[in-house]
């Protein structure tokens, strides 16, 4: 049995527990904390709580606190957590008549929710900010390779030619749905619990919508309840975090294989290749194995915060509070981290443009035109018409032929066997079928492959990226005009 004496806190969880959490709190709850207590005060005093000489005390006093800065407010071994450090302070500053206050019609629940509400605001808003830079940069690129002819792939196999712009325009459509999931986190986590105390709300007069106006929160959370125990603001960030590393992973493990030697479909910058300490020849795409690490770490930290958030219950609880910390705010830290980087990769890449006209036609990609032509000229159905242009494909591999190759006297032979009577079209014909642009130009439906139509989508995922980048400013406006409140009540409360 350990010889002690029961005192608050036990030395290991001093350490394990509030040191470290204390450190997180220095991190993101500070600035937070000092505004909230400003806006509380406003609010105290606005709404005839506390009198005017006792909102001055405190708001003066909150001045000191701020001016001595973190080093006033090291961490002290019996004082719990930053809260009770900044309220010490405040009062022996203001006097326990006036400084004692500010904690009237709050309790730790509503003020630590809204810190963390706080706290997560900017990390979202810059988040979206490098993502817009990603889709940028990606949109810039795409637009730059709308007739660059590729391969596409279908289950790792060469498929159909398209071009390098059209499956940008498909990385970008997923990453603008991405761009939607952190909107709507940003708007589930952008109210206020203010107001709710301990979670039954207070018998004071308050003014909960002054106080989230202060703040510059959207709205305030109309049931107290729910103030302190919901959790779908955190794992709306999680949402999209994890549809985020989700969509880049893929991509990622694309540009990996475009890297290749077998590959030779783009040339990653120098400056982020490193060289084999011992293979001279080497050029390892190093940035892109960084990169789907820190997606995968990205998924962890957004998985970790569903499941810290799954089966606890609805109430004011630690799983969601401190303990959640290092996985909120790492999951999106990381994620800053790999949109500014992927940007500068997308910025600095070179493609080999011949090498994948080339490769757009290798290993039959085109046939399906040649069934679509079949289907058009020589009226058959399509599953006629397939099983034509198969047996054709099976005869050229067993011949070692290549597309260029195959002529319409081969053809005729084929359907004879395949259909019982020969198709005849002209060598002109068939060469066009065959023909990697010709095929992808005729796919100018709809976001299809035709650079006329890719063209199309990238223009409305312009439209859709100036408008994001438009919603980001103005949100961005809004929290400075709520500084600028905040500032304006509590100058006029002091002079």
């Amino acid at each position: 049995m350990a010889d002690r004496d029961g005192a608050f806190p036990h030395p290991l969880y001093e350490k394990y527990v509030l040191q470290p959490f204390y450190r997180d709190a220095e991190i993101h709850y500070y600035a937070p904390m000092l505004a909230a207590n400003r806006a509380h005060a406003v609010m105290l005093y606005t709404s005839g709580i506390i009198t005017l000489e006792n909102a001055r005390a405190i708001l003066s006093a909150l001045e000191q606190v701020e001016s001595n800065g973190l080093e006033g407010l090291s961490y002290r071994s019996g004082v719990e957590d930053l809260f009770f450090a900044i309220e010490r302070q405040l009062i022996d500053i203001a006097g326990p008549a006036y400084g004692g206050n500010l904690q009237l019609a709050r309790s730790r629940n509503d003020l630590g929710y809204a810190l963390t509400r706080l706290a997560l605001r900017p990390h979202l808003l810059n988040s979206m900010q490098k993502l817009i830079a990603l889709r940028t940069a990606l949109l810039d690129f795409g637009r730059a390779h709308l007739e660059t002819f590729m391969p596409g792939y279908t289950h790792t196999q060469p498929a159909q030619p398209t071009t390098m712009a059209h499956y940008i325009a498909g990385i970008l459509s997923s990453l603008e749905r991405d761009m939607t999931r952190f909107h709507f986190a940003y708007r589930t986590n952008n109210q206020s619990p203010l107001g709710a105390a301990a979670f039954t709300g207070t018998g004071f007069p308050i003014d909960r919508e002054l106080s989230a106006r202060l703040l510059g929160f959207d709205s305030t959370m109309s049931s107290t309840y729910d103030s302190i125990a919901a959790s779908d603001n955190l794992t709306d960030a999680a949402s999209a975090l994890t549809s985020l590393a989700i969509n880049l992973s893929r991509f990622t493990h694309d540009m990996l294989f475009w890297a290749t030697q077998e590959s030779k479909a783009i040339h990653i910058d120098d400056s982020f290749i490193q060289i084999s300490s011992i293979m001279p020849q080497k050029r390892n795409p190093v940035v892109l194995e960084h990169l789907r690490a820190r997606t995968s770490r990205m998924l962890a930290y957004a998985q970790g915060i569903v499941v810290q958030c799954h089966s606890i219950p609805f109430g004011d609880t630690q799983d969601i509070e401190d303990e959640i910390f290092p996985m909120l705010f790492g999951g999106l830290e990381t994620s800053m981290e790999i949109l500014e980087l992927y940007a500068a990769v997308i910025q600095t890449i070179e493609v080999n443009v011949e090498h994948l006209r080339e490769r757009a036609s290798a290993g039959f990609t085109t046939v399906t035109e040649l069934a679509d032509t079949l289907v058009r000229q020589a009226n058959l159905s399509f599953r006629q018409a397939h099983s034509l242009v198969s047996g054709m494909v099976n005869h050229a591999l067993s011949h070692h032929l290549e597309p260029s190759e195959l002529n319409s006297e081969l053809l005729a032979d084929i359907s004879n066997q395949v259909l019982g009577t020969r198709i005849q079209v002209s060598d002109e014909l068939l060469r066009r079928a065959l023909d990697p642009l010709a095929f992808v130009q005729a796919r100018a439906g709809l976001g299809g492959a035709a650079p006329t139509a890719t063209q199309a989508v990238l223009d409305q995922q312009s439209k859709q990226l100036a408008a994001d980048d438009q919603w980001l400013q103005t949100a961005l406006w809004q929290l400075d005009q709520a500084n600028a409140l905040l500032s304006d009540e509590v100058r006029k409360i002091l002079t």
